[in-house]
This record gives C-alpha cells, structure tokens and sequence, in this order.
C-alpha cells in the first residue's frame, strides 16, 4: 500500500506546480474612418452602429482604434459602457483631431500607466508634424493589469502617415524605442494603421530580427489564420484581390498567436468602415 500512496501522490504534486492561470486576449485593430460628408451614405451616421456592434460580436478585450473624432469616440463610449477609453485630439493633445483611442474592458483590466507621444522630432509636444509628413501623427499607449491573472502588458496603438515615407520610417523607430522604454520588459502589442505593405521599409524595419526591440507581425506566426488578405477596400470599391494589408497586430516575441483574421467588410448589410479589421487572438507569456 505504501508503494501505491508514493506512486499516486507524484502527478498531484505536479499539478499544483503546474497550476498557471494564462492570459488571453482578443486584440482588434480598427481604423473606424474619420467623419466626412465625402463619404455619402457611409457617413458615420450610418455606420456607428454597427461599428460599435462588431466590437461586441467580436468580444474584443482590447481595441485600437484610428482616425477617431471627439464626437465619434463619445458615440462609441455611450454604446460601449463596458469599456474605457485612452486617449487624446492629435491637434492639441486634448480633444481636437483624432485620436489614436484604446478601447479595453474595464472589468477586465486595471489601468496601471498611460499616456501619449507624437510621431515627430519633438515627441513630448502636442501638434506637431513630424519630417516630411502631411498630417500630425499620434501615439497612445497604456499598461494594462489583468485583474484575474494579474499579468501586465504593454499595449500602443497609432496611425502613421499616408503621405511621408521618411516620417512612416522615423515613426516605427520611434514606436520601438517608446515600446521599450515605456514597456519596462513587459510582454509587448502595437496595434495600428501603417499606410505601408508588408513588403516595405516600414515594416521590415518592425519585424527586423536583428534588432532586439523587433516585433512579429501576427499574421506571421499565427496557428490559425481564419481569414487573410487586404485591409483598405474604400468601401467596397477595391477588388479583393487588390486590396493593401496596411493594418496591423504586432506582438513581442515570446506571445503565442492562437489566430488571426481579417473581419468582413460590411455587418448587417452595413459598411463598418472603409478598412477592414484585423483581429488576433494573443496569448501572454
């Protein structure tokens, strides 16, 4: 009998030290497109709707949001109680321009730090352009507790610019270098419009594995890809097969991609956006 208890008593013993609750995320990215009149009938009072709805549909933990204007996040917040918000107006640093907005269930998660950086020379300074950009560009960032697990993370989310390819470049750079000083060896997430292809300095700079500050693009790693393709369709109107990844999820090494995809373009016969979401389920270290 003595045999038996020893024999049966081992497994038990490595349970309990195996016994590690994991961390998991449903992350978006989610350029919501900027209300304009230009946009007709995919003006945003035709899509907020369903643009908050698919953050529901999806489960979304985390989202980071583009090109969104004071009135369009305060929409987003009254039909997502369940979330907060960070983030500031890329004109002066409060509530004029769009924002860079993170979205995160507040049940979920505790807001440890957060804030803000411009894409630019003077990064600590509200307003300005960076090189040779057309537009001010903004960076919001956050560090997130998961209540239950209690595991941090490091979360930034941005929009680079559609015109310069030298302030796109300096950009990531910059992303990096906050990624690393902000995130303080947490486990890593950038999540955002790149207005560059995977095939570009941009993002090679970002997934460059001789730099020990690189990130992975979730696609690449992921163990499940549900859907893949193109993220900026303009409504509809560029052909699948056509269509730019300029959206994207990028994780530090280390995080397991459990699945990546590409949402559909319209929910409820509605247009979400003129980009398409990307979504990556992510599992922390």
């Amino acid at each position: 009998m003595k045999k038996l208890l020893l024999i049966f008593s081992i497994p038990i013993l490595l349970l309990t030290s195996c016994d590690k609750k994991i961390t998991e995320l449903n992350v978006l990215s989610f350029n919501i497109r900027m209300d304009t009149p230009v946009d007709s009938m995919n003006s945003w009072q035709y899509r907020k709707d369903v643009a908050a709805q698919i953050i529901k549909d999806q489960n979304a933990d985390i989202v980071g949001t583009q090109e969104v204007l004071i009135h369009q996040l305060n929409d987003l917040k009254s039909r997502l109680p369940e979330y907060n918000a960070i983030g500031v107006g890329r004109f002066d640093g409060k509530e004029k321009g769009e924002f860079c907005a993170i979205l995160y269930k507040k049940d979920r998660f505790e807001e440890m730090e957060s804030g803000n950086f411009w894409l630019s020379e003077t990064p600590e300074v509200p307003g300005v352009k960076g090189w040779d950009a057309a537009c001010e560009r903004v960076a919001t960032w956050a560090i997130l507790k998961d209540k239950e697990t209690k595991e941090e993370f490091f979360f930034v989310n941005t929009h680079l610019d559609h015109v310069g390819k030298v302030a796109r470049v300096e950009g990531v750079k910059l992303l990096l270098e906050r990624a690393k000083t902000y995130g303080k060896g947490l486990p890593a997430i950038l999540t955002g419009d790149f207005n560059a292809t995977p095939d570009t300095d941009v993002i090679k700079h970002v997934v460059d594995q001789s730099n020990p500050d690189h990130l992975i693009h979730t696609k690449e790693v992921a163990e499940t890809i549900k859907t893949d393709g193109g993220t900026f369709h303009n409504y509809g109107k560029v052909p699948l097969e056509k269509r730019s990844l300029i959206d994207y999820i990028f994780v530090s090494p280390g995080i397991k991609v459990k699945q990546y995809d590409v949402l559909p373009e319209k929910l409820n016969d509605i247009y979400i956006s003129d980009h398409s979401i990307v979504s990556s389920l992510v599992q922390l270290p």
